[in-house]
């Protein structure tokens, strides 16, 4: 079959047969170009994912009906920003992008709330606010946000989409890019689709009368929470059928081989685009196909229903960038990234190498693996965080560790009781979460001043400890903000904040530990940060001193990232490298004790006179480079 062909000619009848006497002029103009320049790969998509079943014209005409309801839905202003972002493609490149990533209510306490601190944003530097899920979801039940029972109204303690509207316009005018979560895994099963008794709502899920279906799809299917259920499946007794859930009972996943889900599901991304946001989260996504005899995770068909979804934005919102959440194997994770695909995506991999890096005090795995997976298409961006809402995961590639002398599970285990604290000489206070007593895996949680010592520090009033502590942090931070791609700063990370243990006197939180590291923002928070000679002080001045840096010099932004060997197991290195001929070298020693390093690693920046823009000293070409305990280094040539 000529797909191309196929496409055009299905396309003609379409438009012949929907009604699109809503659009102006300009509109139907712009509509029928975008059409014309994205139908054909969104057919080929689609027909790839339905085009067996008989009734695939009919949902294709009904998807092209909706896209035309987007586009007549979309304000005047965000048309205006759809063609700003199209004619600079490369904006979330520039090195004065930077993120914060809260929750409403923690951080501000409702949306009116959270308008009102846009200065405080802007005074960080922030244009790019990821706010955690706001929708919608049951009382208790809810996942942190994510067990949606309404894409389209808001948790009505956090406000009404007219206060979020409002707050999306506030953030534009301020040069901020907002960004939300857009679970499209599973729903709440609160949700009317779920509670719908109708035949139309049957398909939308998966549903098994037969407990060998489920035994067969269980046999090679990962547990995701394993304390809390085992197996992917949730019975329920009043229906006397079993129903898909990967993560938590109450989360229900939706059955994208049915083109009615993909059709509904693009119909609220739309509205969620045309709300002004210029980023969506792409939640759970390497869980989104099912094929039986699989682990049902990133499959083929994943990454085209993904690719479809894009085109669907580029027709309507083409201002609208996915970000990837895949929280998988390294090589898997890349996978999502592209143009076409997720134009940003996680940094999971950098991540939990940085944490793996501290514990150890080496740096072999983080530059190895690094060296093999850090490079993604000029076109994308990585999102690199420290920390953030969830668990640290310990990502990485086990081949690769072999190769370098390292067990992944017997590494994972020493993580896992090093960031808990049960490894003698650890300076981490961080809480295991969905520890499986089977295997004794399990993953951690913590704020990143708690796992980096401070809080050990502060409580024993060590103040070696809290220096440590505090240049932990600044490492990290430094990393964050000058490796390659958008920094993204979690609520209260910015104010050195610790562990919030309040979670265990609620009933519905104590259960899961990762609410540890979801503390609520208080005035008196920041005005610790802002008391000269506390510990909050010098991370929160530490920090705004690095954007500063970050924000005057364009080989922060787009710019090649070179990883560097540098015969040191305790030291990292990478060098930025500007189209311009603008060169950064980034030094950094993981360890508490004075590292050197050959001066022949700075013979990529060819000067032998160098200035290093952290503290504005100059460094002279010598025989050996010397970093005290934790410094960091970032040298340009003079």
């Amino acid at each position: 079959m000529d797909l191309t062909f196929e496409s055009q000619r299905t396309l003609k009848r379409i438009l012949e047969l929907i009604d699109l006497s809503k659009l102006t002029k300009n509109d139907l103009a712009l509509f029928l170009a975008r059409l014309d320049k994205n139908f054909p790969a969104l057919f080929s998509k689609l027909h790839h994912l339905y085009g067996e079943q008989y009734d695939f014209f009919y949902y294709l005409q009904q998807l092209v009906a909706h896209l035309a309801a987007g586009i007549v839905a979309r304000s005047r202003k965000l048309k205006k920003q759809d063609k700003l972002r199209l004619d600079k493609p490369g904006w979330y490149r520039d090195q004065k992008m930077l993120g914060m990533a809260v929750y409403v209510d923690l951080f501000a306490g409702d949306l009116k709330k959270l308008k009102a601190k846009i200065p405080y944003l802007k005074s960080l530097g922030i244009n790019y606010l990821h706010l955690m899920p706001l929708y919608k979801s049951p009382e208790g039940d809810s996942d942190g946000g994510y067990a949606v029972s309404d894409y389209r109204e808001v948790d009505p303690k956090l406000g009404t989409e007219k206060d979020l509207l409002a707050l999306s316009d506030a953030l534009s005018a301020e040069g901020i890019s907002l960004v939300l979560d857009f679970v499209f895994n599973h729903t709440s099963d609160e949700h009317p689709w779920a509670k719908a008794g109708d035949e139309d709502f049957t398909d939308f899920y998966y549903f098994f009368e037969k407990k060998q279906e489920v035994d067969d799809y269980n046999q090679t299917c990962r547990e995701i929470f394993p304390t809390v259920r085992r197996g992917s499946f949730t019975y329920l007794e009043a229906q006397k059928k079993w129903v898909w859930t990967t993560f938590n009972s109450f989360q229900w996943d939706l059955n994208y081989s049915n083109p009615a889900v993909f059709n509904a599901i693009t119909d609220e991304m739309l509205f969620l685009a045309n709300l002004g946001c210029e980023g969506l989260r792409l939640d759970a996504l390497a869980f989104i196909w099912k094929e039986k005899w699989t682990q049902c995770e990133n499959l083929p068909k994943a990454h085209t229903l993904i690719q479809a979804f894009n085109l669907c934005l580029q027709i309507v919102a083409p201002a609208v960038v996915f970000k990837s959440e895949a929280i998988v194997h390294p090589d898997e994770v890349a996978k999502y990234i592209g143009k076409d695909e997720c134009q940003l995506s996680y940094n999971p991999l950098m991540m939990a190498l940085m944490w793996e890096s501290l514990a150890t005090r080496e740096t072999k795995l983080l530059t190895a693996s690094l060296k093999k997976s850090f490079a993604i298409s000029p076109q994308c961006s990585w999102v690199n965080y420290i920390r953030c809402h969830d668990d640290i995961g310990w990502t990485f590639d086990d081949a690769l560790a072999q190769q370098l002398g390292i067990n992944g599970f017997d590494h994972r285990r020493f993580l896992n009781n090093f960031y808990t604290g049960r490894f003698e000489g650890s300076f981490a206070q961080g809480v295991p979460f969905q520890e499986n007593p089977a295997t004794g895996d399990c993953r951690v949680c913590g704020s990143l001043a708690s796992l980096t010592g401070l809080e050990k520090g502060l409580e024993q009033n060590n103040q070696r400890d809290i220096d440590f502590a505090l240049k932990r942090i600044n490492l990290l931070n430094s990393i964050n903000l000058s490796i390659g791609g958008i920094p993204l700063i979690y609520q209260g990370d910015e104010l050195g904040m610790l562990n919030d243990y309040s979670y265990l006197d609620d009933h519905s939180k104590k259960e899961d530990s990762r609410w540890v590291n979801r503390p609520a923002i208080t005035d008196q928070d920041i005005k610790l940060a802002e008391q000269a000679g506390s510990a909050q002080f010098f991370v929160k001045q530490s920090l705004q001193a690095m954007i500063k840096i970050r924000q005057q010099h364009q080989v922060f932004g787009i710019a090649a990232t070179e990883i560097l060997e540098t015969y040191n197991a305790h030291l990292f290195a990478y060098c930025r490298i500007h189209e311009s001929g603008q060169k950064m070298l980034a030094i950094c020693n993981f360890s508490e004790e004075s590292q050197s390093v050959e001066s022949s690693i700075t013979d990529i920046l060819a000067s032998n006179k160098m200035l290093d823009l952290l503290s504005a000293t100059k460094v002279n070409k010598a025989t050996a480079l010397e970093l005290g305990a934790y410094q960091v280094l970032w040298l340009v040539a003079e």
